[in-house]
């Protein structure tokens, strides 16, 4: 039994902005429905994405070093870390509000540095090792994005969490601000991988801008 057509070899693309299947026959530059830019592949994904994490790690640095937000306690207040407030919370006895600041701000964050620093380092040497696990790997970093939100919405929820308990007030800081971007960045290194590299077996000029009247 023959192998399928690959896309590439039926003159299609798949629009990067909807989604339409286009063909490229007709020297089509731009997607009919949306108006979007044609790509046969994503353009520079592997430069894009390691320049989006690694702008991540550094501002990932003031996140965890500045604080993120001031809490009040029995009269007592104190600016606290990400780290510092995990401490807090779990020494105050809130535990489940320290799982969920350790998960949110540390958990994720860390899965997703270490993830896509994983996908990017083996497409650029174009490994042949584990690859459907890597591409569930890159589903995986897609969905836990979906959800990349709750690290810059911690606090507010921890806030509201403490008020209704009557534990204190919670206030936000600077290191929040890093954190989102932090966030924001990891975020545009997703997007910008390109999960096919994992499957290419030849050198390819995906790392270039491959546009569709090429």
């Amino acid at each position: 039994m023959s192998a399928p057509a690959l896309a590439e070899q039926l003159h299609l693309c798949l629009c990067h902005g909807c989604g339409q299947a286009c063909d490229l026959r007709q020297g089509q530059h731009q997607c009919d429905r949306c108006g979007a830019p044609l790509h046969r592949r994503k353009a520079n994904p592997i430069a894009r994405g390691w320049a989006f994490l690694f702008a991540a790690l550094i501002f990932y640095v003031p996140a965890n070093a500045l604080p993120v937000m001031r809490t009040e306690m029995l009269g007592q207040g104190s600016d606290s870390t990400i780290v510092g407030g995990v401490l807090e919370f779990w020494e105050a006895g809130a535990w489940d509000i320290a799982l969920i600041i350790f998960i949110a701000s540390i958990g994720v964050p860390g899965i997703k540095f270490v993830s896509l620093g994983l996908l990017l380092f083996t497409a650029q040497r174009r490994s042949q090792w584990a690859r459907r696990q890597r591409s569930q790997l890159f589903r995986f970093v897609e969905l836990i994005g979906y959800w990349s939100m709750l690290d810059v919405m911690v606090v507010a929820l921890v806030a509201a969490l403490v008020q209704l308990r009557g534990l204190g007030t919670i206030e936000p800081r600077p290191g929040i601000l890093f954190f989102g971007l932090v966030v924001v960045l990891t975020m545009l290194s997703a997007m910008s991988f390109d999960p096919r590299l994992i499957w290419d077996d030849h050198p390819h000029d995906g790392e270039h801008h491959d546009g569709a009247g090429d």
